[in-house]
């Protein structure tokens, strides 16, 4: 089986988004790997990925700290990241950090998934 599965990192502290986000993509036929923070950054470089979704608010890590640290390194800074958040600045907060785009929680799937496919069709 030849493997080309587009892989995607969704970096959130709430269980219950990343369970979520995992079923939706992994149907939709990507390689999903989630993290919860902490060492997200390590596990980007491990992993690889074709996009990352990445949650503003994490317990213990800001997002736009690990967003903005990416963007600046030679190895990442082509990753696409979407940052995702409840709050109300998301849009503007995400292009502060450097993100590529932004969804607002909660999202729709339908949303979700059109976000994940145009950062990963090549």
């Amino acid at each position: 089986m030849l493997h080309n599965k587009k892989k995607v990192l969704v970096a959130d502290d709430e269980p219950s988004i990343l369970e979520v986000v995992t079923l939706i993509l992994e149907d939709a036929g990507y390689e999903v790997e989630t993290t919860v923070g902490v060492d997200t950054e390590k596990h980007i470089r491990k992993y690889r990925p074709d996009l990352i979704l990445l949650d503003i608010w994490m317990s213990g890590m800001d997002g736009r700290t690990i967003c903005k640290d990416l963007k600046a390194q030679k190895t990442t800074m082509h990753i696409p990241i979407v940052m995702i958040s409840a709050n109300k600045d998301t849009e503007k907060i995400a292009k502060e950090a450097g993100a590529d785009d932004f969804i607002a929680k909660p999202f729709e799937l339908k949303h979700l998934l059109s976000m994940v496919k145009k950062y990963t069709s090549a």
